[in-house]
């Protein structure tokens, strides 16, 4: 009887533990934002494969052989898998990465994923989603053609798969160097530069390909071991046939390895992943995965990820919980260290350099994600977001100045602004240990004056805005230049750097240059100070040849978070500024032009692009929030699902699930660089966060449902509450802020007080 209680104890104990580990996971569902709401809306460009939190790899599914739309290689509407490659970009508006794709298949020798015109079978394959499951850290699908199940898991450098076939038949495994996005794009072009594919022994390859693309250069290698021998191989480099040749060098290359299949064993490959060197692909794939025990790289993979998901405990519904720590996840995905195992990392200017703490983020999405992202990593894991400012900063030293979007190490110049300067400021006003601030400073302020593509200083200096005949996108660039420039400035002041503070909030304040008052609105002006006509505040601008990018002068209105009170002014007091807020959420005219980055329209609001963000919120500032708390709540509850279409728009490496998460608990950085947060109206009944100092925060909302979306009093740690906002280190500090709900308006909260524009 001892022994029985000895076994059942311990079998309840592996069963409870098992249980545990997944107990935030088991809420994440990765097909969330991998299709659209509708022809009118964007995916979220989300994948749904394994990937590790910040991890180097993320290996996932390709349904199109030159990827581009969606940028994330997988789109829930398509029916047919080209292959698994192992690095993927989640939820960006630019496609890149795709290296190193992998397909299994049975039958003929095939070098192409479809079928070509002289007969000749592709190796690609129908699936469908009644046998296509995804959990963080894993993937499964049933490729059809061949009844071949493919599993995906992965570590933090390392990919590793699992096939199981039901034919005995031999199996055949394309390996493609020179899958990519599609070569034709035309903003730039994509095109191999070199690759090499080394056959080392019947159960190892190793490869790297040197690729230009959106990123200017990348270099990656891998190293691919097998659980079992392949017994013929041949490389096709660009046109030429190469049977069991040990090295081939082509900027084209692809390999068929054909591995015998008599005993139906699953054939199983862990591939290590570097950015450095073959020998840093050896060594990730040595300390990651030394076997070939696939379920236990799964088993650590879901446990990492519950270890960084429990830092929320959510009480809501289902539906909600999926939709939250889904969030969660994405917001975890990005950004990644590329430094191998041994610190070793490629600078921006391709030299080989070591990090101190062992780790070097990229993949930094800027332009989106200073907006909620990295505040919120203030406050889940202001240790993280030290080393992504660490990372920030070997680029400034290397290269003369902080990202503006950078991946895999590479400065692509994307869109505007010098966004990571208010990411440092709000760590440095947060206090965040692990950061060299007087250092940080001047490398904000050599971003800030030494000019750049689209950051002309010397005409900001002459002219005290961008003259759109001499600088495209010269609106959008002006207005968060000045925000840029304010961050700066209450940097520098904090710092005893005088002049530096004055020169600054004198910039900060050139936003008004470009305000018409005779229209109410900004817009462009030429070098002899002229409006620019014909204007239009509904037409959209892209990336360029247009004074807004990737919005219009309805959205471009609301960009001045430094200085909402002098918005309020220019747009004539509180009631006119109110009125005008009225008309943007319910003006409905969509132009014809509008371009692929506007969805998710609530009148000219359009969620599923980052200039609106904060635009809800700004209700809070001039009287009415019970008018942010209805359109926060209804974007939430419209905008957010738990289905494949979850996004209105590009979730833009984790902006978007960084809008959800916040505005869930009640309250937003409208400036995301002050530490003042602006509340709203919660949608879960309670969050608890377990803050990495010991501390616990809670957010309790009282009532809530679909009808009760009006706060009717706060209360905070048992007393009421009467602001509209909530500090930085009043959440950090830990106490219970508590929100009563009702479903009818609540005017006595124009009384409260609202946001400070300071710190």
């Amino acid at each position: 009887m001892s022994k029985l209680f000895t076994v059942i104890f311990c079998l309840s104990v592996f069963l409870s533990a098992n249980l545990h580990s997944q107990e935030y996971t088991q809420y994440v569902n990765p097909f969330i934002g991998t299709g659209s709401m509708d022809s009118l809306s964007l995916s979220g460009s989300n994948f749904p494969g394994a990937v590790y939190p910040w991890g180097l790899v993320q290996l996932s599914p390709d349904t199109r052989d030159n990827p581009e739309d969606p940028c994330s290689g997988y789109d829930y509407a398509d029916s047919t898998i080209v292959g698994f490659s192992h690095t993927h970009l989640s939820g960006t508006g630019v496609a890149d990465l795709f290296d190193f794709l992998f397909m299994p298949y049975q039958g003929e020798i095939c070098w192409n994923a479809y079928a070509g015109k002289n007969g000749q079978p592709g190796y690609s394959s129908n699936f469908s989603h009644q046998t296509e499951q995804a959990k963080a850290g894993y993937y499964r699908v049933l490729l059809q053609r061949n009844q071949i199940t493919a599993e995906l898991t992965a570590s933090e450098h390392c990919g590793m798969q699992r096939y199981t076939f039901k034919s005995p038949n031999p199996v055949h495994l394309m390996i493609d160097l020179d899958h990519s996005l599609d070569k034709k794009r035309p903003y730039w072009v994509c095109r191999l530069i070199g690759a090499e594919v080394r056959v080392v022994d019947n159960q190892t390859i190793e490869g790297y390909r040197i690729i230009t693309g959106w990123a200017p250069l990348r270099k990656i290698y891998f190293r691919a071991e097998f659980s079992r021998p392949f017994t013929d191989w041949v490389v096709k480099a660009d046109r030429h046939i190469f049977p069991n040749a040990t090295v081939v060098n082509n900027p084209s290359l692809k390999v068929n390895l054909t591995f015998d299949n008599g005993h139906r064993q699953p054939l199983v490959i862990k591939v290590g992943l570097s950015s450095v060197n073959y020998q840093g692909a050896r060594e990730n794939l040595k300390a990651e995965i030394n076997d070939f025990n696939f379920d236990h790289i799964v088993r650590m993979a879901q446990q990492a990820w519950d270890k960084v998901l429990r830092i929320a405990d959510v009480q809501a519904s289902e539906k909600q919980k999926r939709i939250f720590y889904t969030a969660l996840y994405h917001l975890f995905i990005h950004p990644n260290n590329i430094a191998d195992v041994n610190g070793h990392y490629l600078n921006t200017n391709f030299d080989v350099c070591s990090a101190a703490d062992g780790k070097h983020y990229s993949t930094f999405s800027l332009w989106d994600t200073y907006r909620a992202a990295h505040p919120l990593y203030t406050i889940l894991r202001p240790d993280l977001d030290a080393r992504f400012i660490n990372s920030m900063l070997r680029q400034y030293r290397d290269f003369g100045y902080l990202p503006i979007w950078q991946l895999w190490g590479s400065e692509t110049y994307c869109m505007i602004g010098n966004h990571a300067i208010p990411v440092i400021a709000d760590a440095f006003h947060k206090h965040i240990a692990g950061i060299d601030y007087p250092y940080a400073y001047q490398a904000v302020k050599a971003s800030a004056t030494i000019p750049h593509q689209n950051s002309p200083f010397g005409l900001l200096d002459r002219f005290h805005y961008y003259p759109e005949n001499l600088q495209t996108q010269s609106v959008s660039i002006t207005l968060e230049g000045a925000y840029d420039d304010w961050c700066a400035a209450q940097m520098a002041k904090d710092l005893s750097q005088t002049d530096d503070a004055r020169y600054f909030s004198r910039r900060s304040q050139y936003y008004k240059n470009l305000f018409d008052p005779e229209i109410g609105f900004f817009r462009a002006k030429d070098d002899k100070g002229r409006w620019i006509e014909p204007f239009s505040p509904l037409k959209y601008g892209g990336n360029g040849g247009y004074p807004f990018t990737e919005g219009n002068a309805w959205q471009y209105l609301w960009y001045v978070p430094h200085d909402i009170r002098g918005l309020i002014n220019l747009l004539g007091g509180k009631q006119k500024f109110n009125e005008k807020l009225d008309t943007f959420f319910t003006l409905k005219a969509i132009p014809a032009d509008v371009n692929g980055n506007a969805s998710g329209f609530i009148g000219q609001y359009a969620h599923g692009n980052e200039p609106s963000h904060h635009i809800a919120y700004l209700y809070d500032f001039s009287g009415q929030p019970w008018k942010t708390q209805y359109y926060v709540n209804k974007i939430m509850r419209e905008q957010y699902t738990d289905q494949p279409s979850g996004y209105s728009g590009n979730e833009d490496c984790g902006q978007m699930s960084a809008w959800y998460i916040f505005s869930a608990m009640g309250f937003y950085p409208v400036n995301p660089a002050n530490g003042i947060y602006c509340l709203g109206s919660p949608l879960l009944k309670s969050v608890t966060l377990h803050l990495i100092n010991g501390h616990t925060f809670r957010m309790i909302s009282h009532d809530a449902n679909a009808s009760n979306i009006y706060v009717q009093k706060i209360k905070w740690n048992g007393k009421p509450y009467k602001k509209l906002y909530i500090r930085h280190e009043d959440i950090m500090q830990g106490g219970t802020l508590e929100f009563f709900m009702g479903n009818k308006v609540n005017k006595a909260l124009a009384k409260y007080a609202a946001p400070p524009t300071e710190y």
